[in-house]
């Protein structure tokens, strides 16, 4: 028998697993026991994981979120992460096509008018159909991504960390260092891939410089992805466009450059919350834990702990 704990809302849902036992624990007070194997840790906790330390038996830690990159540094030596893969991927595709949707058919200014009691005087808008889509991270967010563009009429280029065999989606995707090509003619650049030292500032000044005039960045994966301070005068001089559900820093303060900037839209954070999330993640977690406590292990560990 494994012993894992889980959040006490998850562990009443779940339900009976066979060859683990399930505790419950908050993880502010000291461990229910010392040879619990597995911790699975919801999205929202993932930034402030404490007491793992404590658990000289434990083996793998599971959190809620799909990026990790928070929860790296509190991963103690040999232990190995998981992420909620394909979780996320529904309801964050889905706010990234409404980021995407509402920037290029001018709704922030439609909903500013409207504040106003203000009428505005008919202009052709852009358009989803027939814009040319570079999504960055072609993993199962950027695939249901990517499905939602066709369905829109939307022309999709896939680029991943390498280039491999296209699917029913798209014909190829690329590999990233190809990316400063792929944008050259690019309507939006959208982000959908974790944060890593690889991908720190991906969108640089020299990208931006790449991309055509008013092309609209669309970022669901981490602020981080995008150098902020670069990316403020090519808004300030109405070149680029965002609409991100994540910032750096975040939460974005009062009073920064970003809220005031020109074609900008600013969700905060919200991509995966949705009614869409909880049976996901309780299918998800069911799986996760049939597979630990048949093999003593998670599949589609992202990292271990140094």
């Amino acid at each position: 028998m494994r012993f894992v704990s889980l959040p006490s809302d998850l562990a009443d849902a779940v339900g009976p697993i066979d060859g683990v036992e399930i505790l419950t624990w908050d993880m502010q007070e000291s461990p229910p026991r010392d040879d619990i194997e597995l911790v699975m840790i919801p999205s929202h906790r993932a930034p402030w994981i404490k007491r793992l330390d404590e658990l000289p038996a434990l083996k793998a830690v599971q959190i809620g979120s799909a990026g990790h990159d928070s929860a790296v540094k509190y991963i103690p030596a040999g232990v190995t992460l998981s992420n909620a893969v394909g979780v996320h991927d529904t309801a964050t595709a889905e706010l990234a096509l409404t980021l995407m949707l509402a920037s290029q058919r001018g709704i922030p200014e439609f909903v500013r008018a409207g504040d106003c009691g203000q009428w505005l005087a008919p202009n052709q808008y852009r358009s989803v159909a027939d814009a040319r889509v570079v999504i960055v991270g072609y993993g199962g967010i950027g695939r249901a991504l990517a499905a939602r563009l066709k369905a829109a009429e939307a022309d999709v280029v896939a680029v991943a960390s390498r280039p491999r065999a296209g699917d029913d989606l798209v014909d190829q995707v690329h590999g990233v260092s190809d990316l400063r090509g792929l944008v050259a003619d690019a309507d939006v650049l959208a982000l959908a891939v974790p944060l890593t030292k690889a991908t720190r500032h991906l969108v640089d000044a020299d990208l931006m410089a790449a991309l055509p005039d008013g092309a609209l960045i669309v970022n669901v994966g981490r602020g981080g992805l995008v150098d902020t301070e670069a990316l403020l005068p090519q808004l300030q001089a109405g070149r680029l466009r965002l609409a991100a559900d994540v910032t750096a820093p975040e939460p974005l303060p009062e009073g920064h450059s970003l809220w005031s900037a020109p074609g900008v839209l600013i969700s905060p954070h919200v991509g995966s919350d949705t009614p869409a999330l909880a049976p996901r993640m309780l299918r998800f977690v069911r799986s996760q834990l049939t597979a630990f406590g048949q093999y003593g292990e998670l599949p589609h560990t992202v990292a271990v702990g140094v």
